[in-house]
């Protein structure tokens, strides 16, 4: 599910050799989460959003589809419990086991 739509609350676990990286993360926080969308199609170039046959079809860089070239994914969340090297965020669009590649701030006032 999309952010919007419900998606459920999800735990981002770190290993310990991230401990200090991921030590200043906390709740409230807005963070930008990448991730490696492992089962995406990567030959997939165009879709019909939603799997919606009745849509015209889109190339993929103009969609949210995991299916693309570039199975990298990006994820705005907000962080609501931290628990040692795991984080609870809300709203990430992946699946139970999605490699997470990156976390960053979202920096506040910039464009």
């Amino acid at each position: 599910m999309q952010g919007s739509e419900g998606a459920p609350d999800a735990w981002i676990v770190f290993e310990e050799a991230v401990r200090t990286a991921a030590r200043d993360l906390a709740v409230g926080d807005d963070v930008l989460v990448l991730t490696w969308l492992h089962e995406a199609d990567r030959d997939v170039q165009a879709v019909h959003p939603r799997d919606d046959r009745s849509v015209p079809e889109r190339g993929v860089f103009s969609t949210r589809s995991p299916d693309r070239p570039n199975p990298i994914g990006l994820h705005r969340v907000e962080v609501v419990e931290v628990d040692g090297l795991r984080i609870r965020v809300r709203q990430l669009e992946a699946i139970d086991g999605t490699p997470v590649v990156d976390v960053k701030p979202v920096l506040r006032g910039e464009a």
